[in-house]
């Protein structure tokens, strides 16, 4: 049995904590993608496995368009294009660095971006064969590194 200043704060903790596992589900995932493109389907099922999200696709034969439409600079630009809850996910992205960026929000960041099309990386798996890449914060703060892989 609990006393009511358990269940006082129990309650709202339990609810806090159920919002914050659904945060990531609860958000608009779109990806825009050249339609002959196969890499990105791989990457849209990294996400949609990684983050239990439902991924949008919406095809594209003017990705330079859509990079343009929401400001990816020119040196972080990948294959395919991602709008989730206003942030940017410009290429191979992993899941985790986007859960981050929805949990942390940082202040001055628009996106994160994979520039390239790192082998090893989400959707660009070949065996065993890796290369180093950075996901790279965007926005009005500036450019920085969100995260590294070895």
């Amino acid at each position: 049995m609990t006393t009511p200043a358990l269940r006082r704060f129990l309650a709202p903790a339990l609810l806090a904590l159920a919002a914050c596992s659904t945060a990531a589900q609860a958000a608009t995932y779109t990806m825009f993608k050249d339609p002959n493109c196969g890499c990105c389907d791989h990457w849209a099922d990294h996400v949609r496995e990684g983050m239990e999200a439902e991924v949008a696709v919406t095809q594209s034969a003017d990705m330079a368009a859509v990079k343009d439409e929401h400001a990816v600079p020119a040196q972080l630009r990948s294959c395919h294009t991602m709008i989730v809850d206003g942030y940017v996910i410009e290429g191979h992205v992993p899941a985790a660095d986007i859960e981050r960026l929805l949990a942390e929000r940082p202040e001055g960041v628009r996106g994160l971006a994979v520039p390239g099309m790192p082998i090893g990386s989400p959707g660009m798996e070949m065996g065993d064969r890796t290369q180093p890449y950075q996901v790279i914060a965007f926005g009005d703060a500036g450019i920085s590194v969100f995260s590294s892989y070895e």
